[in-house]
């Protein structure tokens, strides 16, 4: 018998799995660091919308490419479509407040005080 999730637990499974993908430079994972911008459950699909902190990356599409190799892994029976926007400019204040104390661990600072209101 197979159970069924509702969307609330779905999108808590997505950023489990989230925070196992990792930026390329700055070793914290994608979710915490502020580059997943949405994510939307509808019926069978998850539609994903992820960025970088910067567009100028080298391996910008790698991001997006492990992103969606591990939602449909974890998801065979749903229809996984992961998008990279490169229009959006990341900033810290994006990050969770997660991010920013491991930032803050890793680099001695909260990056997001530094940012001008």
């Amino acid at each position: 018998m197979k159970l069924s999730i509702n969307a609330d637990e779905m999108k808590k499974k997505i950023i489990d799995i989230l925070r196992n993908i990792y930026d390329p430079e700055i070793p914290i994972n994608v979710y915490d660091l502020g580059l997943v911008y949405s994510i939307n459950i509808d019926g069978n699909k998850i539609d994903v919308i992820v960025g970088l902190t910067s567009p100028f990356c080298p391996v910008a599409h790698l991001v997006a490419k492990q992103v969606e190799d591990a939602l449909k892994d974890a998801f065979p029976d749903k229809e996984v479509h992961v998008k990279l926007d490169l229009e959006r400019v990341w900033d810290p204040s994006m990050m969770t407040e997660e991010g920013k104390k491991l930032f803050k661990i890793l680099y001695g600072y909260d990056p997001s005080e530094l940012i001008q209101k």
